[in-house]
């Protein structure tokens, strides 16, 4: 049960006065909820500022530079109303000591301004000054008060990310009916670390977050975000750590076979093995034969055959009676992995079955039987393999493709399962050591180093926008030589907001220029049927040239694409660059990464784009990658911190993550149940952080 303490921060936000069911919507969009149902209070006081708006300068009309936003006091001397049924706007005239400032107003009603700003008033306006021909004009003020009424204008605003619909001050009014409702926690960090580190209290550091007086108090080392950003990392530590102590606590069922069917597996490939697979494969085999559980972490580069190992794995675990499962994040990818891994799986007489949210009715009850009975011996699909109306045979080992797009608890929903399965982690992002630290906790960690046989380097180029026309009279002749390509885009449609190529109108362009017949286009918001029907065209050849965003960054295999145009390259990290690239180069042909970008590049843009044309190492990218632009983007989460934090950085915040790793560790041992004061206030945290999953396990126990 989630403490009482809490309740206030997690009522829906549609409880907070002025919050009606399309508002509640747009703060689910902008604090990244699934929707409305599942966003609360809490997550507007986890969404941070940016930036500040500072009403404090008032130089007086004359004094005010172009563009800045100041304060004016003045007397408001005339109205000017436009003409009638005509588009021009409404002005009004006010003045101080040093000049004339026109207040201008589109679509304004007369009869409010002259109420909001009497002839002769003295008022206060706050704004943006704009300069015409050497007169000052402000265009829809942001603040208009009396000046008798002063004290009633905020002179240091916070500025907040934005969704498309919500305005600043409707935010800002949610959020600070949202710090209304903190209430006063009992401390749950050790006291004398609190005042080493000169923390704030809880309350007093989301209090000082959302009402920053100057630009240092937005910095990472504020102390308030050096304090919010501590309890992130202590609740993720201490998560961890309780999943590491329940781990521990139910002895893994050792897995020792003699490897019958993996031999069958690999003498059905077409290639032999790198070493890094065969030591990787080692690795595992070893792990799982003793009397602990597994965790262990799978780095591989795109393309250097993690699936393989994955398969080897399963088979061990096949063989000694038991089933796993392999979870991917997409459906594309689990449908990908499943095309891959039946085909070797049926030579090794293995039964595979595929379970993802498309699957429905019978032939979900169907495939749910087969599970439960143990016929099933391998089974691939997305999160809907560890719903609640799945039942395992005998579950032995599960695989999660793709980590870092799953939370920790839905790690431990499906590990709770089996009664205590192996599980391995893969990924294809690699991860640098601190990363891997916050969020995987101390895994064993196997690196697949080498790329399989055959494969051909990828030459890559970066070309700039002006010259867009060159490649489409290039991708003209690869398509009539009958080769295939990709075209990728930052966004579905055309957004007013940023001036990137969408999805949608690049697709138009290519189709007519290269014929409708042969161009598809995948993206995000088609159903999952859809994009099998445009993919599958695409594999066997119907489409040529596929123009997607990056839904196609995961594990999408189309061996015989030769060529990728990334378009707006500057706006993708280098992890995710790298991952795009790496879905040519699959097959014998040599093949080509055209990086698109608009200039001029900033230095960080220069220098990523740089790095990507001079190197395929992904581990030595994702090490540059964190440098240049910080572990959020490198794991491709969407908010600026480490997966699953939205206050924390690893970059700035490092020094905290070591520091919180030892106190939890410390903690459970002293207090495994927490039951103690300390241990009582810890939970609290849990819960506040929506670590409940971790609670659930100290329950079990």
């Amino acid at each position: 049960m989630r403490p009482a303490i809490l309740d206030p921060l997690f009522s829906p936000v549609s409880t907070l006065t002025g919050v009606g069911p399309k508002l509640a919507d747009m703060i689910a969009k902008v604090t990244g909820r699934e929707d409305a149902d599942d966003c609360r209070v809490v997550d507007l006081l986890f969404h941070a500022p940016f930036s500040l708006i500072d009403r404090r300068n008032r130089p007086g009309i004359a004094l005010a530079p172009q563009g800045s936003i100041v304060t004016i006091e003045g007397r408001v001397d005339r109205h000017v109303p436009p003409p009638a049924r005509t588009n021009q706007p409404y002005r009004v005239y006010l003045h101080d000591d040093t000049g004339e400032l026109a207040l201008t107003f589109f679509r304004a009603k007369g009869n409010w301004l002259e109420k909001t700003l009497p002839i002769d008033e003295q008022v206060m306006v706050s704004g943006k000054v704009d300069w015409f021909n050497g007169r000052a004009s402000m265009i829809h003020p942001d603040f208009i008060v009396k000046a008798s009424e002063a004290e009633n204008l905020p002179l240091v605003e916070s500025v907040y990310p934005l969704t498309a619909g919500l305005s600043p001050k409707t935010l800002r009014k949610a959020i600070e009916g949202g710090v209304a409702r903190l209430p006063e926690f009992a401390e749950w960090i050790d006291l004398s670390l609190a005042q080493r580190q000169s923390f704030p209290s809880v309350s007093d550091a989301f209090r000082d977050l959302h009402d920053p007086r100057d630009a240092t108090d937005l910095e990472p080392q504020a102390p308030a975000r050096r304090r919010l950003a501590y309890d992130e990392f202590l609740a993720g530590q201490v998560s961890l750590a309780l999943v590491r102590q329940k781990i521990r606590k139910v002895p893994g069922v050792p897995i020792r076979v003699k490897g019958d069917i993996a031999a069958k597996i690999i003498a059905a490939l077409p290639f032999s093995l790198t070493a890094s697979q065969k030591s990787a494969v080692e690795d595992i085999l070893k792990d799982m034969a003793g009397e602990d559980r597994m965790l262990r972490l799978l780095q591989g580069d795109v393309g250097a055959g993690k699936t393989l190992v994955a398969l080897l794995s399963m088979a061990a675990a096949v063989e000694s009676g038991g089933q796993a499962v392999l979870m991917a994040p997409t459906e594309i990818l689990a449908r990908q992995h499943y095309a891959t891994i039946a085909k070797l799986a049926n030579a090794a007489g293995i039964t595979v079955d595929i379970l993802t949210g498309r699957t429905k009715g019978k032939e979900r009850e169907a495939i749910s039987e087969r599970i439960a009975s143990g016929e099933a011996q391998i089974i691939i699909g997305t999160h809907a393999l560890f719903q609640d109306t799945i039942s395992y045979h005998n579950l032995a080992l599960a695989v999660v493709d793709e980590q870092h797009r799953f939370g920790v608890h839905q790690r431990l929903r499906l590990t709770s399962k089996g009664i205590s399965p192996h599980m391995l982690v893969m990924t294809a992002t690699p991860i640098p050591r601190t990363l891997v630290l916050a969020a995987f906790g101390d895994m064993d960690v196997s690196k697949l180093t080498e790329k399989p046989a055959g494969r051909k380097p990828i030459q890559t180029v970066t070309v700039p926008t002006e010259r867009i026309g060159d490649i489409v009279g290039r991708l003209r002749s690869a398509v009539v030589d009958g080769k295939k390509a990709y075209w990728i885009c930052p966004l579905v449609e055309e957004s007013d907001v940023v001036e990137l190529m969408s999805a949608e109108e690049r697709h138009a362009v290519l189709a007519r220029e290269l014929g409708a017949k042969n161009v598809g286009l995948v993206h995000g918001r088609m159903s999952g049927a859809e994009k099998d029907a445009v993919m599958a065209a695409f594999k066997s050849g119907e489409i040529r040239l596929l123009v997607a965003t990056t839904v196609v960054e995961v594990g999408v295999d189309v061996p015989d694409a030769t060529i990728m145009v990334i378009e707006h390259a500057e706006r993708f990290g280098l992890a995710q660059l790298h991952q795009l690239r790496g879905r040519v180069g699959r097959g014998a042909d040599a093949s080509t990464c055209i990086l698109l970008y608009k200039g001029p590049l900033s230095e960080t843009g220069h220098a990523r784009l740089s790095i990507l044309r001079d190197s395929e190492d992904g581990f030595l990218i994702a090490e540059e990658d964190l440098k240049l632009r910080g572990e959020g983007e490198l794991l491709g989460t969407r908010q600026s911190g480490t997966p699953g934090f939205k206050l924390a950085s690893l970059e700035a915040h490092a020094d905290l993550l070591e520091i919180a790793r030892k106190d939890a560790s410390y903690l459970l041992e002293k207090d495994p149940d927490l039951t103690s004061e300390r241990g009582e206030a810890i939970r609290v945290l849990l819960y506040l952080h929506r670590r409940d999953e971790a609670i659930r396990f100290l329950r079990a126990g």
